[in-house]
């Protein structure tokens, strides 16, 4: 058997269908019976006409009761049957489907799949599926439903990929040792390959699933530790000053680090003096310090003789970074810079030269940091700070501009630690799940629009009290086909109607960087009581004294971005609002967020 059969020989496609199937990514027989069903329909319990209920799409067994009649419209046709069962008749309408008025006989019991309606006490159902009463082709089972192109029907491709499963059916070779399959009660290749296309019961779908999952998690997670192995085995990195301690910052930071800090420090200086290279990510929620593990980790490279470099995905993050660094750095003779897209021309010509020649021991900076004209003389440690925001391309991309350097690569976003081990299976693991004393709760509250008043009455007392809001917001202009707040509508509301007599200003991302870096200078001096924004403001801007947070239309906002931006206050309590409008549970988003709201 050749799994590598391209796709024109199999049954049913030939050259023109080959060059549909093509446009789905199908090439071969492999592709075709790995080309899973998005979803699936259940039509194998038949309901009776009776029950049935508006809108549902559902099965029906009903014995012909009148032969298909033809009705012409304005240039088109329909076709009518009355269908019964014992409980009730149904009027079944197709368009256009002249062929079918010799299909279906007076007494004859057929099998209909489609949504029915039912208004008026009188049940109709659209153009429904059919079959004969004791064929089962388009009724009586569960239905895979594929992604499609043009010109490919469901039940085409339906047939096709029938076809390729019979061109494997014994022939496939089991991937997974017998022990795995024992021990966590897998299915085996063929019959999981089978059930995931056209399972008898939905169980059998689940099973499948299971089984087709494990496989691919396995592979990439033993990939990705291949590749951690070779880097071990192959790479030798750099050895950094045993003679540097990284306790001579440590002692003169303003506070004390927690000992989960301490724990982390000693892992990574563990690393940094060992001749293997570092690739290791730093989880912590927001708060717990990872800067200043970054801090010392670079004080080591630095004082060892090398430079170090600290990629974010955003300017004002990049500044925050920068003043944390230089404070905590100030009386070890450490240079730092700053390199974003925004600065001018003369100043990053200055800029490079320094970096060239070593004179700049920490360059923090956004991705322009990896453009090719940005060279170190030394480059010994790369951080990457919300690592989700990066690619794997672009830490690469970063790397390459050392000899093997050690790279350190810190995210706030929770990840499981099962899940982190396969998304970052080629790096070592270190987790802050310790937050510094004193550190004030952050209390997040669900909230539908009936709560609006209370939530206003709310932020104006803490404005009152001298306190800062923020109000999030999916988009920054109005769209008509969104249904959704923006920034610019919302800055109108809060400024004339809700909070007149305060400072409200609004910023977002399509705004020029100088324009931004001011409003957020004037929010952290305390010139600004409410801002409304886009995420521009997710990623690292520190304004202690804003403690109040809404989250409007937060449904558009996956939970890892929500997470991301509570990172605006470190040392008041802050409380977040979260505005869900849920329109429809038949929606897989509306189901999942209302879940979310049942569960706060």
């Amino acid at each position: 058997m050749e799994l590598n059969k391209e796709i024109k020989y199999i049954k049913g496609v030939g050259p023109n269908r080959a060059i549909l199937l093509n446009k789905l990514g199908i090439f071969t027989l492999q592709d075709l019976i790995s080309y899973y069903p998005r979803n699936y329909e259940d039509r194998s319990k038949p309901k009776n006409i009776a029950e049935c209920i508006h809108g549902e799409e559902v099965l029906i067994e009903a014995v012909a009761y009148s032969k298909v009649s033809d009705v012409r419209l304005k240039g088109k046709t329909m076709q009518k049957l009355l269908v019964r069962d014992g409980t009730g008749s149904c009027n079944i309408t197709w368009f256009n489907q002249s062929y079918l008025k010799n299909k279906f006989e007076i007494g004859k019991t057929y099998k209909f799949y489609g949504k029915i309606s039912n208004q008026f006490g009188k049940i109709s159902m659209t153009s429904p599926v059919f079959d004969e009463n004791e064929k089962n082709f388009n009724t009586g089972k569960i239905i895979p439903l594929y992604p499609l192109t043009y010109q490919l029907s469901q039940n085409v491709l339906r047939k096709i990929i029938e076809n390729g499963l019979l061109e494997v059916k014994g022939k496939l070779k089991e991937t997974l040792p017998q022990y795995l399959l024992e021990e966590y009660h897998l299915k085996g290749i063929e019959e999981a390959t089978q059930q995931i296309h056209f399972p008898n019961q939905f169980e059998d779908f689940i099973q499948a699933r299971k089984r087709l999952v494990f496989e691919e998690l396995l592979s990439t997670q033993l990939a990705l530790l291949e590749l951690k192995n070779s880097y071990l085995n192959e790479e030798k990195g750099i050895a950094f000053d045993k003679e540097v301690k990284i306790s001579e910052v440590i002692n003169q930071l303003p506070f004390r680090l927690t000992k989960a800090q301490i724990k982390v420090l000693e892992e990574i200086d563990n690393n940094m003096e060992s001749n293997r290279p570092m690739n290791r990510l730093l989880q912590g929620d927001v708060g717990s310090g990872k800067t200043v593990v970054a801090v010392c980790a670079a004080y080591k490279a630095v004082k060892s003789g090398y430079q170090a470099t600290i990629m974010v995905p955003t300017a004002i993050l990049a500044t925050q970074h920068l003043e944390s660094f230089q404070n905590m750095l100030k009386n070890f003779n450490i240079k730092c810079e700053l390199l974003t897209s925004n600065i001018s021309k003369k100043k990053k010509e200055e800029i490079l030269e320094k970096l060239k020649n070593g004179t700049i021991d920490i360059l923090i900076g956004t991705h322009a940091i990896i453009e090719e004209n940005v060279e170190f003389k030394n480059l010994g440690l790369v951080v990457t700070d919300e690592q989700h925001r990066f690619g794997v391309k672009q830490r690469t991309k970063i790397a390459q501009k050392g000899k093997n350097p050690d790279i350190l690569v810190m995210s706030a976003t929770p990840i499981p630690r099962t899940l982190a081990l396969i998304l970052y299976g080629d790096l070592d693991i270190s987790i802050i799940d310790e937050l510094p004393p004193n550190r004030k709760k952050v209390e997040t509250f669900a909230v539908n629009k009936n709560m609006t008043q209370r939530v206003n009455t709310f932020i104006e007392k803490q404005i009152q009290e001298g306190r800062q809001a923020y109000i999030v917001c999916p988009l920054v202009e109005e769209n008509e086909e969104l249904d959704l707040k923006s920034v610019e509508k919302l800055y109108e509301t809060y400024q004339k109607e809700i909070f007149p007599q305060y400072k409200v200003e609004y910023i977002h991302g399509k705004m020029r960087p100088k324009e931004k870096d001011d409003i957020m200078q004037k929010f952290k001096e305390g010139k600004i009581d409410v801002l409304i924004s886009t995420t521009v403001i997710e990623v690292g801007v520190d304004v202690p004294n804003a403690n109040i947070m809404v989250i409007e239309n937060a449904e558009r906002f996956g939970l890892a971005r929500i997470t991301s931006i509570k990172r605006k206050s470190r040392k008041r309590r802050i409380s977040i609002f979260l505005y869900f409008e849920i329109r429809s549970k038949r929606r897989k988003c509306s189901r999942t967020n209302e879940n979310y709201v049942q569960d706060k």
